[in-house]
């Protein structure tokens, strides 16, 4: 890996790109809240965790969201903490706020894996978002019984805020309105992900903004997007470049910026620090 300052030609390309780009679309994934300062492990762990860490031995904030806890007071607890902490708390350290400044008069879309809505908090349009798979802040029937989602910010900060010995009160666990059954987040986690009428509605919107601007010259913007994932983001970043000889890939990644060699004169790799990277800009 080089440090920022050592990819000064690749920086001051990017920067010309995204000056004269008829569009970008950024495609984010966690590399970017990881720069942003949304770590999931160590001091936050402590922190936030330490009971839960102790007790059940996580070494990680996503261990947890997977654990079978015996009750739904317990579970409750847990995610309470973990959706606070990462999408209802401040935490950026301007990484997203920086994106934005570079982006706020350009013709921009963004679809990330992302589901800790910090572009909304940046001052991103809504309605240039399309979060893939789900959001921290809305809950959905486990079951699932119907195809709506829950926004659930005050019951979490209820949560939050009166739970004890790892449990929340009984009465704020919460129900599904229709069946009764328990509640859920909408994660996509498997196939009772729930992708209602505004998933469906972002999801056309990134496809007319594409269509949109076909054969145009077109920023592709991958921000922290590694091998998880790859079909949403980084396999069809690299198709699109491939079809359109105007458009331009970039990858910012720290440990994994790499490119396909038909697309390579198409493209910038840098391997470093979001952060910094966007700082010179």
């Amino acid at each position: 890996m080089k440090y920022a300052g050592e990819y000064s030609a690749e920086i001051e390309r990017l920067k010309r790109e995204t000056e004269t780009a008829d569009a970008i679309v950024i495609g984010a994934g966690a590399g970017l809240s990881t720069a942003a300062g949304f770590t999931y492990s160590g001091e936050r762990l402590q922190k936030y965790f330490a009971d839960f860490a102790e007790k059940y031995g996580f070494r990680d904030m996503y261990a947890g969201g997977f654990y079978p806890f015996l009750t739904l007071e317990e579970q409750w607890a847990y995610w309470s903490r973990y959706i606070y902490i990462n999408r209802y708390m401040d935490v950026d350290n301007g990484t997203y706020k920086r994106l934005f400044a570079l982006m706020r008069d350009k013709d921009y879309f963004v679809i990330t894996t992302n589901v800790d809505h910090q572009f909304q908090k940046a001052g991103f349009d809504k309605n240039r978002l399309f979060y893939t798979q789900g959001d921290y802040g809305l809950w959905q029937c486990s079951e699932p019984c119907h195809q709506k989602t829950y926004d659930n910010e005050e019951t979490v900060r209820a949560m939050f805020e009166q739970q004890k010995d790892m449990r929340v009160p009984s009465g704020l666990v919460p129900p599904c309105p229709v069946c009764g059954k328990p509640m859920n987040m909408n994660l996509r986690a498997d196939d009772t992900f729930v992708e209602d009428e505004g998933w469906h509605q972002a999801a056309k919107r990134y496809d007319d903004f594409l269509e949109s601007h076909a054969g145009q010259h077109i920023l592709f913007l991958e921000l922290g997007v590694g091998m998880n994932t790859p079909a949403i983001i980084k396999f069809p970043f690299w198709k699109m470049t491939y079809a359109n000889p105007n458009a331009v890939y970039a990858c910012l990644n720290y440990g994994e910026a790499y490119v396909p060699d038909q697309i390579a004169e198409q493209s910038i790799c840098i391997d470093g620090d979001i952060r910094a990277v966007l700082e010179r800009i």
